[in-house]
Protein backbone atom coordinates (compact mmCIF):
# COMPACT_ATOMS: atom_id res chain seq x y z
CA UNK A 1 0.00 0.00 0.00
CA UNK A 2 1.65 3.77 -0.53
CA UNK A 3 1.37 6.51 1.33
CA UNK A 4 -0.76 8.20 -0.87
CA UNK A 5 -3.69 5.54 0.03
CA UNK A 6 -2.96 5.99 3.74
CA UNK A 7 -3.40 9.90 3.89
CA UNK A 8 -7.22 9.20 3.82
CA UNK A 9 -6.92 6.73 6.64
CA UNK A 10 -5.36 8.98 9.09
CA UNK A 11 -6.91 11.94 7.97
CA UNK A 12 -10.22 9.86 8.82
CA UNK A 13 -8.82 8.76 11.83
CA UNK A 14 -7.15 11.81 13.29
CA UNK A 15 -10.94 13.44 12.82
CA UNK A 16 -12.86 10.88 14.44
CA UNK A 17 -10.35 10.45 17.69
CA UNK A 18 -12.22 13.03 19.56
CA UNK A 19 -15.60 12.00 18.80
CA UNK A 20 -14.77 8.41 20.94
CA UNK A 21 -15.54 9.44 24.48
CA UNK A 22 -15.30 7.91 27.30
CA UNK A 23 -17.81 5.83 29.74
CA UNK A 24 -19.36 7.91 32.50
CA UNK A 25 -17.97 7.00 35.92
CA UNK A 26 -19.28 7.70 39.27
CA UNK A 27 -16.87 9.59 41.23
CA UNK A 28 -17.89 8.10 44.60
CA UNK A 29 -17.18 4.41 43.99
CA UNK A 30 -14.20 4.92 41.19
CA UNK A 31 -11.37 3.65 41.64
CA UNK A 32 -8.11 5.93 40.56
CA UNK A 33 -7.43 3.86 37.40
CA UNK A 34 -11.31 4.09 36.32
CA UNK A 35 -10.86 8.18 37.24
CA UNK A 36 -8.31 8.32 34.93
CA UNK A 37 -9.30 7.15 32.39
CA UNK A 38 -13.00 8.29 32.20
CA UNK A 39 -12.11 11.78 32.77
CA UNK A 40 -10.70 13.97 30.29
CA UNK A 41 -7.74 15.99 32.03
CA UNK A 42 -7.58 13.70 34.75
CA UNK A 43 -4.04 11.61 35.23
CA UNK A 44 -2.60 9.23 38.07
CA UNK A 45 -2.37 11.91 40.49
CA UNK A 46 -5.58 14.08 40.45
CA UNK A 47 -7.84 10.68 39.93
CA UNK A 48 -5.69 9.96 43.38
CA UNK A 49 -6.71 13.18 44.95
CA UNK A 50 -9.90 12.66 44.31
CA UNK A 51 -10.16 9.00 46.09
CA UNK A 52 -8.15 10.46 48.73
CA UNK A 53 -9.94 13.21 49.41
CA UNK A 54 -13.93 11.25 49.11
CA UNK A 55 -12.46 8.79 51.50
CA UNK A 56 -11.15 11.43 54.35
CA UNK A 57 -14.34 13.31 53.38
CA UNK A 58 -17.34 10.77 52.49
CA UNK A 59 -18.71 10.93 49.40
CA UNK A 60 -19.64 13.78 46.98
CA UNK A 61 -22.58 15.65 47.20
CA UNK A 62 -22.42 17.96 43.82
CA UNK A 63 -19.92 17.95 41.09
CA UNK A 64 -19.16 21.00 41.63
CA UNK A 65 -17.39 20.02 45.22
CA UNK A 66 -14.92 18.42 43.06
CA UNK A 67 -12.80 21.39 43.35
CA UNK A 68 -12.45 21.04 46.68
CA UNK A 69 -9.78 18.80 45.44
CA UNK A 70 -6.60 20.48 45.11
CA UNK A 71 -5.70 20.14 41.06
CA UNK A 72 -9.23 19.90 40.04
CA UNK A 73 -10.57 23.36 38.70
CA UNK A 74 -14.12 24.23 37.67
CA UNK A 75 -13.12 24.50 33.69
CA UNK A 76 -12.35 20.93 34.06
CA UNK A 77 -15.41 19.58 36.34
CA UNK A 78 -17.55 21.49 33.34
CA UNK A 79 -15.33 19.80 30.77
CA UNK A 80 -16.19 16.33 32.37
CA UNK A 81 -19.73 17.14 33.63
CA UNK A 82 -21.45 14.81 31.28
CA UNK A 83 -19.75 11.74 32.46
CA UNK A 84 -19.51 12.57 36.04
CA UNK A 85 -21.92 10.51 38.24
CA UNK A 86 -22.39 10.54 42.09
CA UNK A 87 -24.10 7.27 41.99
CA UNK A 88 -27.05 7.42 40.03
CA UNK A 89 -27.66 7.08 36.42
CA UNK A 90 -28.06 10.38 35.15
CA UNK A 91 -25.28 13.21 34.23
CA UNK A 92 -24.62 15.27 37.34
CA UNK A 93 -26.27 18.77 36.98
CA UNK A 94 -24.53 22.15 37.94
CA UNK A 95 -25.40 23.07 41.41
CA UNK A 96 -27.45 25.90 41.88
CA UNK A 97 -24.92 28.87 41.99
CA UNK A 98 -22.73 26.99 40.25
CA UNK A 99 -19.39 27.31 42.72
CA UNK A 100 -17.53 24.68 44.97
CA UNK A 101 -19.82 23.28 47.54
CA UNK A 102 -19.06 23.50 51.18
CA UNK A 103 -16.53 21.07 52.27
CA UNK A 104 -18.79 18.07 53.37
CA UNK A 105 -18.43 17.11 57.21
CA UNK A 106 -15.80 14.46 58.25
CA UNK A 107 -17.79 10.58 58.54
CA UNK A 108 -18.33 9.59 61.72
CA UNK A 109 -15.62 7.52 63.70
Amino acid sequence: MSFKHLIPTLLATLLLAPLVQAEPVNVNTADATALAKALNGVGPAKAKAIVSYREKNGPFKSVDQLAMVEGITQKLIDKNRADIRLGNDKPAAPSPGAGPAAKPAKPAA
